[in-house]
């Protein structure tokens, strides 16, 4: 995949990490922003994922069919994130949400309720840019 997000600031304790369960056949790369399913599991974002429930970032590798099903997702930190492309800038402050696969779009007021928000732009960015987002 691509676009991965890069840790920049995980706090003083190395970020939090919560355990989600992940299905055995996926493949996920270190940074891959996940999506939330109930109860407590997640996959990989994608495109047409704008909105969905964010479970947290891939703190490590997992490879397809490696017969792991736990992985431990970033919930919390400061993280580089990909603006997608095509989208309306994101100004600093401004919420953000899922867009696509490991991208980031401008949240609406719906985001808030459905747990579409990922976190708060640090930056501003537009189409194509990384940008420190604060996620948690």
């Amino acid at each position: 995949m691509a676009n991965e997000a890069d840790a920049v600031e995980k706090g003083t304790t190395g970020g939090e990490a919560t355990d989600f369960t992940i299905a055995d056949a996926t493949a996920i790369s270190k940074g891959s922003v996940l999506i939330l399913h109930d109860p407590r599991a997640a996959s990989g974002s994608a495109v047409g994922t704008s909105g969905a429930a964010f479970a947290g970032i891939a703190a490590a590798d997992k490879t397809a069919s490696d017969g792991a099903t736990n992985l431990a997702l970033w919930t919390k930190g400061i993280f580089d994130l990909v603006v997608t492309g095509g989208t309306v800038g994101i100004t600093a402050g401004q919420p953000v949400r899922m867009s696509g696969a490991n991208t980031i779009e401008r949240a609406d007021a719906s985001d808030l309720v459905t747990g579409g928000v990922i976190g708060k732009a640090l930056e501003t960015g537009s189409a194509g840019e990384r940008i420190e987002v604060l996620i948690g």
